[in-house]
């Protein structure tokens, strides 16, 4: 398929397939005309990349991640948890968690601003 298609079928932009190729997250072949071609498994990869983005992953975790998640259900996602994924994961996890700590005391900041109007 085009890129077009894998754009219609995973509501992803054509700018952001052609940047997840340019992180190495998404791969394609090319036709004689220079066209970029996906295979039918580029939708599932697509979704997959979507749904560790909406976990925040960035793209160079995703690149490590990635390949192990398995082509099951895309809904949740299932990661088999690889010996090297265990580290990142917590990494993650842990930035995560501090960000939810930042987040909540900016939270607070506000709602002390609202409390003295």
């Amino acid at each position: 398929m085009l890129i077009g298609e894998l754009s219609e079928r995973t509501g992803v932009s054509r700018r952001l397939l052609r940047y997840y190729e340019e992180q190495g997250l998404l791969d394609s072949a090319r036709s004689a005309n220079g066209y970029r071609v996906y295979t039918p498994e580029a939708v599932r990869t697509v979704r997959h990349i979507r749904a560790l983005l909406d976990m925040g992953l960035t793209t160079g975790v995703i690149a490590s991640v990635l390949p192990c998640v398995r082509n099951g259900e895309e809904e949740p996602l299932d990661l088999e948890l690889c010996p090297s994924l265990v580290g990142t994961i917590q990494r993650e996890l842990a930035a995560l968690d501090s960000r939810i700590d930042e987040l909540q005391r900016h939270r607070g900041a506000l709602s002390e601003q609202l409390a003295g109007c």
